[in-house]
């Protein structure tokens, strides 16, 4: 415990919206410095890709694991409704803040807004999953992925994102033309 307060007292404290005061990689290995060699060894289990098949012990974050699960489960449930398809979906895990969470995102105005919309609720997941004692191995794991969440809202790059959406748009309609032109050749063949 001592160890953690000298660590978390030195922290500035993070707003959503503010440059990040430092890097995330900066700060576990900071962190590392001043944590055990097991609650070290848990950061690994806190990136934007994991298998939520394992379990790592840690209730804050195994619970933080299963809210992003959930929220993933219920956005391409969201999504399969919207676009009207079919997509196989395995068993969903439900989570109110979650599934709010995502039917909130799918109305957004754009991809962007989805997207901030989205690590907002996942900020607010992480306050919720901390608690209030913030000087426990909790606190240290949830300003870490806070971190990464400052750091992928300042990689956002509008103009870059909304090129990129065009250039995959047309990519898909030039596919779906493709596979046209195949049925259709298929058509004649029969």
């Amino acid at each position: 415990m001592g160890s953690n307060y000298y660590l978390i007292a030195q922290l500035p404290y993070l707003v959503y919206e503010q440059k990040p005061p430092m890097s995330s990689e900066y700060f576990r290995d900071l962190a590392g410095r001043h944590v055990s060699k097991n609650d070290n060894d848990l950061f690994k289990y806190l990136t934007s890709e994991f298998d939520n098949t394992d379990k790592t012990g840690c209730d804050f974050i195994d619970g933080y694991r299963d809210w992003e699960l959930a929220l993933r489960q219920n956005l391409a449930v969201q999504r399969s409704i919207k676009s009207k398809r079919d997509i196989p979906i395995k068993e969903a895990s439900f989570d109110m803040g979650a599934a709010a969470a995502a039917l909130k995102a799918i109305d957004e105005k754009s991809p962007l807004d989805a997207e901030l919309f989205l690590d907002k609720a996942r900020w607010n997941a992480i306050d919720e999953l901390a608690g209030s004692n913030n000087f426990c191995r909790n606190y240290i794991y949830a300003y870490f992925l806070k971190l990464l969440l400052i750091e992928r809202r300042e990689a956002f790059n509008e103009e870059k994102g909304f090129s990129e959406y065009k250039s995959l748009y047309a990519s898909i309609l030039e596919l779906h033309d493709e596979m046209e032109r195949v049925k259709e050749s298929q058509g004649e063949h029969t």
